[in-house]
């Protein structure tokens, strides 16, 4: 049987380029941020991220192709890594470290960011962005309209999800360590999962997902 032992964490890495010392226009913040620059920029300030460690970035890894292939499958729309910026609103630019956005609005895509927020998108909380991906980013997601927020602690092994009921979001509770999407239907995860020192397969993971879709709540 696979250890459920977390990986350890070293701590919080330094980011590649410093932040400007100033705020910043969305036009000057667009001419600083390079490709090379996973930053986020909300209300003039630039956010700029430290590099994930290792954990993160198995977690992004295995999530983006387990929802790419669920999504891939059905033609639901399309699932991005933090590789592109969702432009909440005209003071916001975030990077969800991983975001679904549905077919019928697929026409938002642009060159390099998405024109309003996925409707599901996934931060895996590390050691510099606890505030962020708790308060900040739950606060922004909700007033822009994400219709699904969901947040990994790998070093808490915790998850919690939420959807948008009338402008405000409520707790998508858990069942024995099972969170059912409400954007994708048929679609959960097992936390448990997650935990693991070695991650389970996609494939041997979307037969689970499938079996346990198909039993009676």
């Amino acid at each position: 049987m696979a250890s459920t032992q977390p990986i350890a964490d070293s701590g919080p890495l330094t980011p590649s380029k410093a932040p400007p010392d100033r705020k910043l226009s969305e036009e000057e913040f667009l001419a600083w941020c390079d490709e090379d620059v996973k930053a986020e920029w909300v209300d003039g300030q630039v956010i700029v991220m430290s590099p994930a460690n290792l954990r993160h970035v198995e977690l992004t890894v295995f999530l983006t192709a387990l929802l790419k292939t669920w999504v891939d499958d059905r033609d639901l729309g399309k699932v991005l890594g933090p590789e592109l910026t969702t432009r909440l609103s005209p003071r916001s630019r975030r990077v969800p470290d991983l975001m679904f956005v549905a077919k019928d609005r697929l026409h938002n895509l642009r060159r390099a960011h998405l024109e309003g927020p996925p409707d599901l998108a996934i931060e895996i909380v590390s050691p510099d962005s606890v505030v962020r991906d708790w308060r900040e980013k739950y606060l922004d997601y909700q007033s822009a309209g994400l219709r699904e927020y969901w947040v990994i602690d790998p070093a808490n092994q915790h998850v919690e999800a939420y959807r948008l009921v009338d402008g405000a979001y409520q707790e998508i509770v858990p069942d024995h360590g099972r969170v059912d999407s409400s954007v994708l239907a048929g679609f959960c995860l097992l936390d448990e999962w997650l935990w693991r020192a070695e991650l389970p397969k996609v494939r041997d993971a979307l037969k689970e997902i499938e079996a346990v879709s198909n039993r009676p709540k």
